[in-house]
């Protein structure tokens, strides 16, 4: 607004409808002495005349006015990209926050504006503070304004999705979900047992063996119970046959693996497909890492089974 533009850099758009419109031509041609009457002119002569403070309207209604005015304006272009939340797109700096709006008359909402910038609305939700959105609604209903432009909302709730997605992948990098299945060591049965006779705190749930000697006197149902399946296949006590444990002691358990034991379920299947360059399906992040999603835990199992010592 207060530098000439690179010309290079300057956004190409089609306004052939706004040529065509004499009033927005006129008022073109003749903007600065529209600005002198209308912003200095006309408030000093409504002052004056209507009760006699010509100075007052001259000093508050004209300069000081546009002074706040033109504040809140510069507002949209600094307070509205460091102030608030992106909730559609991170990867320029426009933010949305009620406070950027309650200054700038509605045009908080700029992470929005700039990612739908077709659609006439800067908020989009009915207790968002938007006077001018709702301002060219009216004006719609009097036949002022038509044809008003929307973005279609399902592209609307993509945009939001994802980004809830891409901060969900960020908070995941920061959170410690065990060692990953393919990087553990092969145990086979019998060191399993042996380590575990020896005194290492070893328990197999679903193929996976878990070093549990940190957490034995901090287990809820006590320390017998869990010194019960040192050494032996858990799963169905895990699972079920004892206690069925939550989706927290699952994510705890995971973070406690040590090894896979030879033949221990689809757990070493899916180690050897991958030794063997084989296409392996499952859902993973932005950064490529395999997502966890609740209940789909490698010790969790839909049905109680049969331990090794049972069968």
């Amino acid at each position: 607004m207060l530098l000439k533009q690179n010309p290079k850099r300057i956004g190409r758009t089609d306004i052939s409808d706004l040529n065509d419109d004499p009033v927005v031509v006129w008022q073109h041609r003749n903007y600065i002495k529209c600005v002198i009457f209308m912003g200095m002119i006309f408030p000093t002569l409504v002052t004056g005349l209507g009760w006699g403070d010509w100075w007052g309207g001259f000093i508050y209604a004209g300069i000081l006015r546009i002074f706040v005015v033109q504040q809140a304006t510069f507002c949209v272009n600094s307070l509205a990209h460091w102030l608030g939340d992106q909730p559609f797109d991170d990867r320029n700096s426009p933010r949305d926050h009620v406070v950027t709006a309650l200054v700038t008359l509605g045009e908080g909402y700029h992470n929005f504006h700039h990612e739908f910038p077709s659609d006439y609305r800067n908020a989009i939700e009915w207790h968002q503070y938007d006077p001018t959105k709702w301002s060219i609604w009216v004006w719609k209903q009097l036949g002022l304004a038509y044809d008003l432009k929307q973005f279609k909302n399902n592209e609307i709730e993509k945009g939001r999705l994802q980004q809830l997605q891409k901060k969900l992948d960020q908070k995941r990098q920061t959170l410690d979900w065990g060692i990953p299945l393919e990087q553990l060591p092969i145990i086979d049965w019998e060191d399993y047992v042996s380590r575990a006779k020896d005194g290492q705190a070893l328990i197999a749930v679903a193929g996976v063996v878990h070093d549990v000697t940190a957490f034995i006197k901090e287990h809820p149902g006590g320390k017998a119970l869990i010194s019960s399946g040192i050494g032996k296949d858990s799963t169905a006590i895990f699972n079920g046959g004892v206690y069925n444990h939550s989706n927290a002691a699952h994510n705890l358990l995971s973070t406690m693996r040590v090894g896979v034991l030879r033949g221990g379920s689809e757990v070493e299947i899916w180690k050897r497909a991958q030794r063997e360059n084989k296409d392996i399906s499952f859902v993973s992040d932005s950064a490529g890492k395999k997502i966890i999603r609740a209940g789909s835990q490698v010790t969790r199992i839909a049905e109680p089974v049969a331990s090794a010592d049972a069968a």
